[in-house]
């Protein structure tokens, strides 16, 4: 396989605040690559500057072939990219959304309408089509958004939380779709999540980041295997003794409390339940279920960050764009 994408060194520093620190990755020619982190990990400053929306501050990164500081508009042109906000102008029909963006991308006009058909029958708008985008709902419009990021048929496809915000059964249909996309146009991308679902789903490869690095790399199957360990998962009536007893007396240290459960990760997990649950009968903790699963990407990323994603996707401004904010100040 050829690398679509390297970087070398890739940094983004805000004074002192680094949003990208020293980041080297390479990108495989039709893989879908997963960053996942938190808000503020520095997922969407290394796509803006891959897409030459920010420059880096040091360090180098070759999209295509195309070094993206001194080659931008050749990198703009086989790139296609579907942001995390909408950008999609809601005064005009999705066809006319896809007219404008195949001129801006210079699509010969005698090609226009086979690929605007083309992309409307992928995306499955061809009946709304020629309705006026306020009338879509959010599901409608970032597929018409993915759909109009391929119409100049690029050679990579970025994509920023392209289901923020969506209810689960629309986030199931468009991971469908970014996987038809990607089969019918033969074609590389990078997607930007903090849900650990959309990437386990879609991601050929994915890598753990947090404050700026790769922390981990990997696919998802061999990310979970690097745990070598199962999952026991308790609903007690109190958690949170039985949390510090199981520390205590049986020496687990590896848990978190997720929804009021208490998840523990554990080595032969079958033969550790009994312990677990003769420990909470001693301590008068009442045991309301106890059962075992394995290890799954928020494990993962718990393992290799020391805390839950959650934590930090609460938070409204942190990371690079309050560090943007601190500078221009």
């Amino acid at each position: 396989m050829s690398h679509v994408i390297e970087t070398r060194q890739l940094t983004k520093a805000y004074n002192a605040f680094k949003a990208v620190d020293n980041l080297n990755i390479s990108v495989e020619h039709g893989e879908i690559f997963g960053l996942l982190g938190p808000n503020g990990a520095g997922k969407t400053t290394t796509i803006s500057m891959l897409c030459t929306i920010l420059k880096p501050t040091s360090g180098t990164a070759l999209v295509n072939g195309f070094d993206v500081v001194k080659e931008p508009t050749k990198v703009r042109r086989s790139i296609g990219i579907v942001f995390q906000d909408p950008s999609i102008d809601d005064r005009l029909t999705g066809r006319e959304n896809l007219y404008i963006h195949a001129n801006l991308y210079g699509v010969p006009p005698s090609e226009q309408k086979k690929r605007i058909d083309h992309i409307l029958n992928l995306i499955e708008l061809e009946d709304r089509a020629d309705d006026l985008m306020r009338t879509y709902s959010g599901g409608m419009r970032r597929r018409l958004e993915l759909g109009r990021g391929l119409i100049h048929y690029p050679k990579v496809l970025f994509l920023d939380e392209p289901t923020v915000g969506l209810d689960p059964q629309t986030r199931d249909h468009i991971w469908k779709y970014i996987h038809e996309l990607k089969e019918a146009h033969d074609i590389t991308v990078v997607l930007t999540t903090h849900y650990m679902d959309e990437a386990d789903r879609l991601s050929d490869r994915i890598g753990i980041m947090d404050h700026g690095k790769i922390v981990i790399l990997d696919s998802p199957p061999k990310l979970k295997d690097t745990l070598e360990g199962d999952v026991v998962v308790v609903r007690a009536n109190n958690v949170d003794d039985l949390s510090e007893l199981v520390t205590k007396w049986l020496g687990f240290d590896k848990k978190k409390i997720v929804d009021g459960a208490l998840e523990i990760t554990v080595r032969n997990g079958k033969t550790v339940m009994p312990r677990i649950m003769e420990l909470a009968t001693q301590n008068n903790i009442y045991v309301e279920s106890l059962l075992l699963r394995e290890p799954n990407l928020e494990d993962v990323f718990l393992h290799y960050t020391g805390r839950t994603i959650r934590e930090d996707t609460t938070k409204e401004l942190h990371g690079a764009a309050a560090a943007r904010r601190r500078a221009i100040r």
